[in-house]
């Protein structure tokens, strides 16, 4: 499978709204202190059972969702179902005291093989157990195409929603990746994409922004 395919969610506009009156002091550097962050579920024809992990940075900055079998595709040896790959995952971030934390920006890799005439679509959006579902992000390409791809998008400060101090607040993040044959032959080709690396995983980077919760 080629490799390295590199997507970023624009979540600025996800982020705008104010999610919680827990008015976090000032912006700090990250705490001392390790987080965790665990799965609690995985669901989705993209991220199988087994085949989605996470890791947190050393330095608490960020944290890396890695997938190892996220692929839609069209035309020879296709099944409708595989136009069209989702994954959600729910995860438990535990927070050192005192802090709160919020999602600065998020990095994507893959790559896509369109036919010319067929098209690629990757959509993600994210939001804190509580929080009313964000409007996907959408980022859209054309055939022919056939090559890595990368894009990265920040979060103004005064766009960052952060969880609520002194709440166990779940996050959430849906992703999805679709395939169109458009005017292209299906019966004679295949297009597809893939969040892929080198070593034959997705590295999905999330960066955090940390602020010190009220005394």
């Amino acid at each position: 499978m080629p490799a390295g395919l590199f997507a970023g969610a624009t979540i600025a506009a996800l982020f705008s709204a104010p999610f919680s009156t827990y008015g976090p002091s000032v912006i700090v550097n990250p705490p001392p202190d390790k987080i965790v962050i665990e799965i609690a579920t995985v669901n989705g024809s993209g991220c199988p059972q087994g085949t989605a992990a996470v890791a947190v940075s050393p330095d608490n900055t960020a944290f890396t969702v890695t997938y190892s079998d996220y692929l839609a595709q069209v035309g020879l040896g296709s099944k409708p179902t595989d136009a069209r790959k989702n994954c959600q995952l729910n995860l438990i971030v535990h927070v050192p005291q005192g802090f709160t934390y919020a999602i600065a920006s998020a990095d994507y890799r893959g790559y896509a093989q369109l036919e010319n005439g067929a098209t690629g679509a990757e959509k993600a959006s994210y939001y804190f157990q509580g929080q009313s579902q964000t409007v996907p992000s959408i980022h859209n390409f054309k055939g022919a195409y056939a090559d890595n791809w990368q894009a990265t998008d920040q979060v103004d400060i005064a766009s960052l929603v952060w969880a609520p101090c002194g709440e166990q607040r779940n996050f959430n993040i849906n992703t999805e990746l679709r395939v169109n044959a458009g005017t292209s032959d299906p019966s004679k080709s295949t297009s597809y994409m893939t969040m892929d690396s080198t070593d034959g995983n997705l590295n999905t980077i999330y960066h955090l922004a940390w602020k010190e919760c009220p005394k």
